[in-house]
């Protein structure tokens, strides 16, 4: 028989999840106030997402692989032309008219990468905004000044390069304000009563008002503990989700159409994977079979581990085109089994704040969004093999790196800054 809450000891009930406890009224069934934030939520992350990855498709097609700086230096042993792409790199499905660009590889890293100079600017402010004021809002404006960029981006693109990376960065600025609405657990809770009318029945002290104690948590371990992993796993995150579909063109011949096709299922495996992990590790939890810390290690380990190895793998296998695809699909769905790691592990460590400290974490993310994609431009300009070899290693010595600091200094309780009772004096 399992204890009650008031017989266990005090450590553990100070390990329970601080928001399994907790208590909505928000209805029932599919028609309760929880489900419609989950749909409104869903389908404005597919949108965003949409918004973020269409030019790493499209910049396959907008590119001239006849301009001598377009093309790295090719190794001996390039992998054969299985794709209907013409031989000097153009398309036929876009030979009518489509506008075409002499865009080196360095300047498509840089063209990938402004997004995320934007996206870092107003990280923290989005984050704070978000528990200061909620995520209605913010969301509503956020998508719809980034639909209305996107809509530009043609104009900017025969303007010039450097005006398509402004547009992007704008783009980048204009959906940071995205990120408080997207912190799944924060936001399902404390948006209930802005978008349901409804009023929580326990006082969670999920908003943080003006107050922040940033001298505390600047000194805070586990806060750092998952700055760090945040960073490592979103450069693997980022190189793929910028960069993926440019290998497939470059390296193993996919024309725009099959390169869109198998681009997809990584995504497609990184969303079953989301549901399935986030279920497991909310049942680990409600049966007390480990603690939080224990659960949060144990999927950013197996999240960030499994997708380094198979990023080695993608390295060595050469033109197997099969083995490649099979590879990174297994990378982008292992990895979001992170989700129910160290991303839900605000909410343990600092419910109250979680807002903010998402924008602290997430804005070590975007610098490595800012990095990675400049750096598969540089990697790749250098000798194409080798280069994405080299692309391939970091991003997995990252990811190697980033469990080994999170297991060492975690933790799955409340930190003392964090506290309600501790803010208040």
């Amino acid at each position: 028989m399992q204890q009650s809450t008031e017989d266990r000891p005090e450590s553990d009930q100070e390990d329970a999840a601080p928001l399994l406890n907790q208590q909505l009224s928000l209805g029932k069934g599919l028609c309760s106030a929880r489900y419609s934030l989950v749909l409104i939520l869903h389908f404005s992350l597919f949108m965003m997402y949409s918004l973020r990855v269409n030019l790493s498709i499209a910049i396959i097609a907008m590119t001239n692989g006849t301009n001598p700086g377009s093309l790295p230096n090719s190794s001996t042993d390039v992998c054969p032309n299985r794709s209907h792409a013409q031989p000097n790199g153009s398309h036929r499905e876009f030979t009518q008219g489509a506008p075409v660009y002499d865009w080196s590889a360095e300047t498509q890293g840089v063209i990938l990468s402004a997004f995320f100079y934007g996206y870092l600017f107003t990280q923290l402010l989005g984050g704070y905004w978000s528990g200061q004021f909620g995520g209605k809002l913010v969301l509503g404006y956020g998508l719809l000044s980034t639909s209305a960029l996107t809509l530009l981006v043609p104009l900017a693109a025969g303007l010039g390069a450097a005006y398509l990376i402004g547009l992007q960065a704008l783009l980048g600025m204009a959906e940071d304000a995205l990120l408080g609405p997207s912190s799944p657990s924060l936001q399902l809770e404390s948006s209930a009563s802005t978008w349901g009318g409804l009023t929580s029945s326990t006082s969670s002290g999920i908003s943080h008002g003006r107050s922040l104690p940033l001298l505390a948590m600047i000194k805070s371990l586990p806060l750092w503990a998952i700055a760090v992993p945040c960073f490592c796993s979103e450069w693997l995150f980022y190189t793929l989700l910028t960069s993926m579909p440019m290998y497939m063109h470059e390296v193993l011949h996919f024309d725009i159409r099959e390169n869109g096709l198998l681009a997809a299922l990584p995504y497609i495996g990184n969303w079953l994977c989301t549901i399935v992990s986030g279920v497991l590790a909310d049942f680990l939890l409600s049966k007390q079979v480990f603690s939080i810390a224990t659960v949060r290690k144990l999927f950013s380990v197996l999240g960030m581990m499994l997708p380094a190895i198979s990023l080695v793998a993608v390295s060595y296998v050469g033109c197997d085109y099969r083995a490649a695809v099979v590879f990174l699909t297994l990378s982008m769905t292992v990895i979001s089994m992170c989700g129910a790691g160290f991303y839900t592990n605000h909410m343990d460590i600092a419910p109250r704040y979680a807002g903010f400290v998402l924008g602290v974490t997430n804005t070590l993310g975007t610098v490595s969004g800012i990095i990675a994609p400049a750096a598969v431009g540089f990697f790749t300009s250098q000798d194409l093999l080798t280069g994405w070899r080299n692309v391939f290693c970091v991003s997995a010595a990252l990811n190697l790196f980033g469990p080994l600091f999170y297991v060492t200094f975690g933790s799955g309780t409340i930190q003392d800054w964090a506290r309600e009772d501790t803010a208040l004096q």
